[in-house]
């Protein structure tokens, strides 16, 4: 079984979104396992969010499942219905085609670490 170091995975900042949405992705960083790894059917990454940052915007998939659990730090998760604190440790879920828009703000005073994973579908609409 193929080992791999999870800190040689190149660190990549910045954003996918355009402005004026990429600048509220400051403090964030993220490591993508998965490309790593070389596996083709779900990404796995590592976020970091400094104090202050946000993961994404808030979103939905329509074809892709995703998950996330808290390795360090404290985040709090905001859904359409609520806003939950975890800590290391807690585990969320989102089924596809279940639209609950979410995202992690990291609203602590330290930084703090989550693994993220989502299949991958060509065809989804993620809004």
């Amino acid at each position: 079984m193929p080992r791999f170091d999870p800190e040689q995975a190149p660190v990549r900042t910045g954003s996918v979104y355009p402005e004026p949405y990429a600048s509220q992705m400051a403090g964030r960083s993220s490591q993508r396992l998965g490309v790593l790894a070389g596996l083709t059917q779900f990404g796995v990454n590592i976020v970091s969010l400094q104090p202050g940052a946000v993961a994404s915007l808030r979103h939905w998939h329509l074809r892709e499942d995703e998950c996330a659990m808290v390795l360090d730090g404290a985040l709090t998760l905001v859904e359409d219905e609520a806003e939950i604190e975890m800590c290391a440790g807690e585990f969320a879920a989102w089924k596809a085609g279940v639209p609950n828009g979410h995202h992690f703000v990291n609203r602590s005073d330290a930084p703090a670490r989550f693994l993220v994973v989502g299949t991958r579908v060509q065809d989804d609409i993620c809004t």
